[in-house]
């Protein structure tokens, strides 16, 4: 079984209590518009960490990070990546993508928005896990953990950091 810490939008701001929540981790995830390379070296330096670039993010970010990181954990095949939409309304390069090569967890990021819904027609779940950042139009930073175990993904927890102009 691995516990999964997954994050995304921190434009450059990471919140002190990701590490408290994320202690217990075995690897943090995420899903893009990381910022800043101090970000990714900090998180890197805590715990083991896959991460996809955004759109905010730049070529020293985008060299470290790729548009898509697919892998298994477990028995789960996993798909990250920053801009891909929601069950029904994925954008075009993922509609084309997804019948090719379909994963049994697909993680976005982007729009500030978090949602947890299963995908019926690929068979899927599909997480964003919102926006930890300070920058943005949401209003709570939100961050997921969860489990893999096996071909389970279990015990999902949102976690609330607050409110977003709030740098505590």
């Amino acid at each position: 079984m691995k516990k999964i810490g997954l994050l995304s939008d921190t434009h450059s701001y990471l919140d002190e209590k990701i590490f408290e929540y994320f202690s217990e981790v075995d690897e943090i995830w995420h899903a893009g518009d990381i910022g800043s390379i101090e970000v990714i070296d900090t998180l890197e330096a805590f715990k083991p960490l896959r991460a996809v670039y955004g759109n905010i993010d730049n070529a020293q970010i985008r060299a470290r990070c790729p548009l898509n990181n697919r892998f298994e954990c477990e028995d789960v095949k996993v798909w990250i990546t920053h801009i891909g939409g929601y069950p029904g309304r994925y954008n075009k390069r993922i509609r084309e993508e997804m019948p090719l090569d379909t994963p049994d967890l697909f993680i976005t990021g982007h729009s500030h928005i978090l949602k947890i819904m299963p995908d019926k027609k690929y068979d899927l779940l599909h997480i964003n896990p919102g926006a930890c950042g300070i920058v943005g139009f949401h209003k709570i930073k939100t961050m997921v953990r969860f489990a893999v175990d096996g071909k389970k993904i279990k015990d999902m927890e949102v976690i609330e950091l607050g409110k977003r102009g709030a740098i505590e």
